[in-house]
């Protein structure tokens, strides 16, 4: 596989997430991007944006094996990545896969159960397998999470802790559609047959896993060269230098924004990787990797903005 036919892949599966979900083009964008890069997309925002459905159409669309969990305070870590169960008739113990045994895994409101059972997804998300029992288990090079979380409540929810965000290669705000694409989701979806009925909008899957492992072999052959990689080294430094961040990007924030750049290069079917790549994706890879100091915090300042103004003031390559 080429990047023309990785492009060529990417819009067919855009085209297919199209026929349920109207705008939400950025988000799909960077679904793909991240699908693309090996690495996992944090989805925040209000109810009723089409987090979750969009996780389900892009999952069909796919043509993977799709699982969801949808967390709650009393999830347990077992519940999630499964256990040996004594079976009293063979006097054996049987092992039960939990729902993290998928190729695109759903974690709907992540932020809702305790800390101890968010870290049942530290190893799946890092090493792409988990353990129990003492025995490890691969879960494929293609496993991908997506998860989505409501910024809105702040009642029986638990923020993610650090060493988990920065195992998300984005984390994206999904913000309300425009008029038009609002007067198009009520023609499409305010109609009499049930909308969270996905197959009724003929989302046909457009890849399957021997094609997505293809996909990344050719993103991971990407060039990048040596000017874009210090301009990637120069942003993520730029962090822990800022007066305005308290906490800088991790050296993992580096390399995964460089295989995020050399993924955006290729869905615009290119084999090398020019600043814009990095400039595109340098928030949404970042936001969640750096901690505001106390006084941008009493200033009101957005993290959004001090990184877009880092971006800016950093010297790209020409």
């Amino acid at each position: 596989m080429n990047v023309g036919e990785v492009k060529a892949l990417a819009n067919a599966i855009r085209e297919e997430v199209a026929k349920a979900i109207t705008g939400q083009r950025d988000t799909v964008d960077l679904m793909l991007t991240a699908l693309f890069a090996g690495g996992h997309i944090l989805l925040e925002g209000p109810p009723g944006t089409a987090k979750t459905m969009t996780a389900r159409c892009f999952a069909q669309a796919l043509g993977v094996a799709y699982g969801r969990i949808q967390f709650t305070p009393d999830l347990m870590p077992g519940d999630i990545v499964g256990s040996n169960i004594y079976n009293f008739q063979s006097g054996q113990f049987t092992l039960t896969r939990g729902p993290i045994f998928c190729d695109l895994l759903l974690a709907d409101e992540i932020n809702r159960t305790p800390p101890k059972t968010q870290a049942a997804l530290l190893e799946a998300m890092q090493e792409h397998a988990v353990t129990f029992d003492g025995t490890t288990h691969p879960l494929g090079k293609n496993f991908m999470v997506v998860a989505t979380q409501n910024p809105i409540e702040h009642q029986g929810v638990y923020p993610l802790p650090e060493a988990q965000l920065d195992r998300f290669l984005f984390k994206h705000r999904v913000s309300y559609p425009d008029l038009k694409e609002e007067r198009a989701i009520i023609v499409h979806h305010g109609g009499g047959t049930a909308s969270h009925d996905i197959e009724q909008y003929g989302i046909k899957a457009q890849t399957d896993r021997k094609a997505l492992e293809a996909a990344l072999a050719t993103v991971g052959d990407v060039t990048l060269v040596d000017d874009v990689v210090g301009y990637i080294a120069a942003l993520v430094r730029g962090t822990r230098e800022s007066p305005d961040l308290e906490v800088g990007a991790s050296p993992r924030a580096g390399a995964m924004l460089a295989r995020a750049a050399r993924a955006r290069a290729a869905l615009d079917g290119r084999n090398y990787v020019i600043p814009d790549d990095v400039k595109a994706l340098a928030v949404p890879a970042l936001r969640h990797r750096v901690v505001l100091s106390p006084a941008a915090q009493i200033d009101g300042r957005l993290v959004e903005q001090i990184v877009s103004d880092l971006v800016d003031h950093t010297e790209a390559p020409r």
